[in-house]
């Protein structure tokens, strides 16, 4: 009988420490590979910074107010600077981006920056509204803004001393209105402005004046007209195809070996994309992304 209770003692002693042993392995583990992954993602935030050509302003600034809306903890800046300035910020670093109206220079390439061209854009080249002058021909031009044709009269206008008027020199609209016209450092100018929007207000002032400004600054003013070149009007749509003479490239700028941020980045990305054509075009110029 002895014998029989032990046996079952030592029965149960086994069983019950079977079950403690059973309980400790399946016991929940509260160490973090057992948490659920979280599966949030990672918020866009910092700050981009662009420098450069006046003539781009429309085009960066509809672009920027489109990626802070999609992307509330970016910052995007503009600083109106000129052509030649915004390269050299894009050079030095002291902007992420430099916005340039027109090609890079060999030598700028040498130098370490890269040039990416956003849109085309128009030169339109504008006498003031009330002018009875509306074609001029690229040799036309050139012979105006050189001093070889120095009144109206000589292109199917009224009597009148023609007064030329134009960019500062390092501006892009200047650079790519001379490479076009080959009056690189010989046109003869009455007033020299730091601004497109200051060359269309000296136009619009001046019943003689004659200057040239970006088709997106020019398109719904009724104070300045935009002559047409050789027969072709300064629209989008000539632009595009290449019939409007006189354009240039809008470039975004950026160091060669030097990667952006990745807020830059993004921007550069969205700029650059088919997504941002029908802001492009919005803002007067022509859209190159496909």
């Amino acid at each position: 009988m002895k014998k029989t209770l032990a046996f079952v003692l030592t029965a149960v002693m086994s069983l019950s420490l079977l079950a403690g042993c059973g309980s400790k392995t399946t016991a929940p583990d509260n160490t973090n590979n057992d948490q659920p992954q979280q599966q949030t993602e990672e918020k866009l935030s910092g700050s981009v910074s662009t420098n450069g050509s006046t003539s781009m302003e429309k085009v960066i600034g509809a672009l920027s107010e489109q990626f802070m809306a999609d992307n509330s903890g970016v910052s995007v800046t503009y600083d109106p600077t000129g052509s030649g300035a915004g390269i050299e910020a894009a050079s030095n670093g002291s902007a992420d981006i430099g916005l340039a109206s027109r090609a890079l220079k060999d030598e700028e390439k040498a130098g370490g920056l890269t040039e990416t061209v956003v849109a085309l854009d128009g030169i339109a080249v504008i006498v003031n509204a009330g002018s009875k002058v509306e074609d001029l021909s690229v040799e036309q031009i050139a012979k105006i803004f050189t001093g070889e044709i120095t009144d109206w009269s000589e292109v199917g206008g009224e009597a009148g001393k023609i007064s030329c008027i134009g960019r500062e020199a390092g501006s892009g609209t200047r650079d790519g209105f001379e490479s076009i016209t080959g009056t690189k450092d010989a046109c003869k100018l009455d007033q020299e402005l730091t601004s497109t929007g200051g060359v269309i207000e000296a136009v619009a002032g001046n019943a003689n004046a004659i200057g040239y400004a970006s088709l997106s600054a020019v398109e719904g003013k009724d104070t300045v007209k935009a002559v047409t070149v050789g027969g072709v009007a300064c629209t989008e749509e000539a632009v595009l195809d290449g019939s409007y003479a006189i354009q240039r490239p809008f470039v975004l700028v950026t160091k060669t070996d030097a990667p952006l941020s990745t807020a830059a980045q993004a921007f550069f990305d969205y700029a650059t994309s088919t997504a941002a054509n029908d802001l492009i075009k919005a803002a007067g110029a022509v859209p190159v992304a496909k």
